[in-house]
């Protein structure tokens, strides 16, 4: 039995994914609204935060606000002046640049390109073999190894998060790992303005920068900050939208609205929730510095109103995704949506609830895919084997993307000729020369036979799943770094440990 999985292996032939590396979608954006349907929800979301205002509970915050004549009550509830928010869209830049330091891996976010991220922050890791158990910084440092190892995920992300270190040097840990053991875009910690600090000096260290001049001068990492929906943005992620907004760098903007909880049970009542809220995240961040790369969040999906618990892959959500493109596209923002599962397994209904939320976000025109792999159980866990069969799907949408050829050699006019009526193409020239590439090759859905599957042993996608992440692990290979800088990093996580490193704000 294991020489023939040993088999089985062996002849899937690695893909060549050099082409995934930067996705364009060649698909027209599918519309769920009327033009006057958007502006209508633009213009009452505009006009509600003018009117009724969203509470800021940081104090520079809502100085900023006021500088620029959006002054708070008591409450801390801050109103913005429609001609700030419109000078806000105005100079929030449509597409923009990241550039973490290997040329490879250069991300162009807006218009028709698409970046994907994996999964990020649950608080638990599964398998197969080791069961649903907390995260630890071993599992995130294999999610990072695994999303280096797949060119159709564009940045690193916080895949699972590492309880096993404390909560103030937890950033520390984690940067160490995402900026040497990955070199895409990295995902920066918003939660709190010391340990944004640290993050940034890890990223000077990292690129060879001496000044935060050199820092601001292009984006080269990333972070999403959630509004407290409804209505409201905590102290930590103002910090966030100022900090990242001071220095330059993308931040993605996400409202919690999911329907029935933290938003209107209605659709329409969720996306102009969701609408403002992005609104007034995006006017702060641009009043901090005019032209600070943004991306639209748009999170709405609903709960389940029997349980209380997120669900994903509703109807709602993927009509909510293709109501959100358009709501981005009519502010001129690139925008982020989401590849998430409620369930409990790596079963048809993760592989349904993911394509679907997928498959809304690819067609709604998404510039920024998050939790694209690996995201189980509302996002409290982190799943090796979904990883990996979410991978595999993301690979078939990428194939999907490219171009169809329609030159005379692609037409194959000749071998048709060649073939005559009735006959077939296996063995023609035109076919010979093309079989090993033609189509896309799966690495862990199967294409066997019921014989051949029942001699491989009858196993399904998560068990040979399994097999996958095993064998990528075993298989990474760290993307070279400067022995010096990695020392200069070392040095710091442990100075910066010594000192403390950052407590909560």
């Amino acid at each position: 039995m294991a020489r023939r999985r040993e088999r089985a292996a062996r002849e899937r032939k690695p893909i060549n994914t050099d082409h995934h590396r930067q996705l364009t979608s060649p698909f027209e954006p599918l519309r769920v609204l009327s033009d006057d349907q958007v502006a209508h929800i633009h213009d009452q979301a505009v006009a509600y935060l003018a009117n009724e205002g969203i509470k800021v509970l940081f104090d520079e915050a809502r100085d900023i606000f006021a500088a620029a004549g959006c002054p708070s009550d008591d409450d801390g509830i801050v109103r913005l002046d429609p001609d700030v928010v419109a000078a806000a869209l105005e100079s929030s830049p449509e597409t923009f640049r990241i550039e973490p330091g290997n040329p490879d891996r250069n991300i162009t976010v807006g218009g028709r390109n698409v970046a994907l991220t994996p999964v990020g922050g649950p608080p638990f890791v599964s398998d197969r073999e080791r069961g649903r158990r907390p995260g630890t910084l071993a599992d995130q440092e294999n999610f990072l190894k695994m999303v280096q190892s797949f060119d159709v995920i564009s940045a690193a992300g916080p895949s699972v998060e590492p309880g096993d270190v404390a909560i103030n040097i937890r950033h520390l840990k984690a940067n160490m790992a995402m900026m040497t053991l990955s070199d895409k875009t990295p995902w920066i910690y918003a939660r709190g303005r010391a340990r944004v600090a640290d993050s940034f000096e890890m990223m000077k260290l990292r690129l060879g920068y001496e000044t935060d001049e050199e820092l601001a001068a292009k984006p080269v990492c990333w972070t999403n900050i959630n509004t407290n929906s409804p209505r409201q943005i905590d102290i930590p992620m103002s910090m966030a939208i100022i900090d990242f907004a001071r220095v330059g760098q993308p931040n993605v903007m996400t409202p919690f609205t999911l329907a029935g909880a933290m938003a209107p049970v209605t659709l329409a009542g969720a996306l102009v929730l969701q609408h403002m809220e992005v609104l007034a995240s995006v006017t702060l961040a641009q009043l901090v510095k005019p032209g600070a790369p943004v991306i639209y969040g748009a999170f709405t999906s609903n709960v389940d109103m029997k349980s209380g618990s997120p669900a994903f892959g509703t109807p709602e959500a993927f009509k909510g995704a293709l109501a959100s493109g358009q709501l981005a596209r009519h502010v001129g923002l690139p925008w982020r949506s989401s590849g998430s599962s409620a369930s409990q397994s790596v079963d048809a209904q993760a592989g349904y609830e993911t394509m679907m939320n997928t498959t809304g976000a690819l067609m709604a025109g998404a510039n920024w895919i998050m939790h694209s792999a690996g995201w189980q159980e509302g996002g409290l866990v982190a799943n090796y084997e979904k990883f990996i069969t979410d991978i595999e799907m993301w690979q078939m949408l990428a194939e999907a993307c490219q171009p169809v050829l329609t030159s005379d050699d692609e037409l194959a006019l000749d071998a048709i000729s060649e073939v005559g009526p009735g006959g077939h193409f296996f063995g023609t020239p035109h076919t010979l020369e093309r079989f090993e590439t033609a189509f896309y090759q799966p690495m862990v859905f199967s294409r066997a036979n019921f014989e051949q599957w029942v001699e491989e042993g009858e196993r399904r996608t998560d068990e040979r799943a399994t097999d996958v992440w095993k064998r990528v692990l075993e298989n990474y290979e760290k993307p070279p770094i400067d022995s010096a800088i990695e020392e200069a990093m070392n040095d710091f996580v442990e100075r910066r440990t010594a000192e403390g490193g950052a407590p909560p704000d």
